[in-house]
């Protein structure tokens, strides 16, 4: 079972085996790629904040005081790292639902620009994608994480609640008020939803506004996730809603992060001394 098998590898790992330790990275990776890109509303920050994130696992090892599962150590890790490090936001967190709807509400001009029907259904998707992850900036940062926590990985709200530190209850309460604020807000804009904005018709206004680049599309270059792994981190959460059903639809993806290389650096790297302090160093 995997919590047997993660357990042997925390043993093996807490002794110096580093080969242990990137098998239990390489577990937590794409889970913590997937919080990071959803908590900041890009690739290019989500990979470099799951090197953060990993980082401080690795250099903080030697507190793990085995209460609680590896996964869930990490993810709490992940969670106050995102929510709580101002400089390694997106300057998309400053959006607002009234600023997104004054922007959606822009008349449309017409274009010359011409797709064929592939084209235009991928760079739908792509507008898609990024419009749907830049709509969770407009959430602050504690409700954006018990959304996502809720809504899109699932998770229970025992689990849930202790990673951020607040009661069942209320991670309930703030999820049910962030989901029906979300929901209407789609379902008055997204036409996905019911609303209004149709993302193949936006595709030539957003390229125009350097908001999608045809040459370069971020989430199309992700390579998508079997979520079999991710999920069985986490216990399910029932949906009772229909309109965030469209954030359920959304890919999780692989991280590029490769925990082995990242161990290899790390115990050669002559700046490992001033990244941790010596009652934190993992056996190095």
């Amino acid at each position: 079972m995997k919590i047997d098998r993660e357990a042997l590898l925390v043993q093996s790992a807490l002794i110096g085996d580093t080969d242990s330790l990137s098998e239990l990275l390489n577990d937590v990776k794409d889970s913590i790629f997937n919080l990071s890109l959803r908590m900041l509303g890009n690739v290019f920050d989500a990979e470099d904040a799951t090197q953060e994130i990993l980082l401080k696992a690795v250099t903080n090892f030697s507190t793990f005081n085995q209460q609680s599962r590896f996964s869930t150590w990490v993810y709490r890790i992940g969670v106050n790292h995102l929510i709580n490090d101002q400089k390694k936001r997106s300057f998309r967190e400053q959006l607002t639902f009234d600023l997104m709807q004054k922007d959606l509400e822009q008349p449309v001009p017409e274009s010359d620009m011409a797709f064929t029907d592939f084209e235009e259904e991928e760079l739908a998707e792509e507008l898609k994608l990024s419009c749907t992850n830049i709509m969770l900036q407009c959430l602050s940062p504690q409700d954006r994480c018990v959304f996502i926590l809720g809504t899109m990985f699932k998770m229970n709200s025992k689990l849930a609640s202790d990673l951020l530190q607040m009661t069942p209850d209320s991670f309930r309460q703030k999820l049910s008020r962030t989901r029906k604020r979300m929901g209407k807000f789609l379902s008055i804009y997204c036409g996905h939803s019911g609303g209004k904005c149709d993302c193949r018709r936006r595709v030539p206004f957003a390229i125009k506004q350097h908001r999608l680049n045809p040459s370069s599309l971020e989430y199309s270059s992700l390579r998508e996730l079997n979520l079999t792994e991710i999920y069985h981190q986490k216990n399910n959460m029932e949906f009772i809603d229909d309109q965030t059903l469209l954030f359920d639809t959304l890919s999780h993806y692989q991280s590029a992060f490769d925990a082995k290389i990242f161990m290899q650096d790390l115990l050669k790297s002559k700046q490992l001394s001033e990244l941790i302090k010596e009652d934190s160093i993992y056996g190095l």
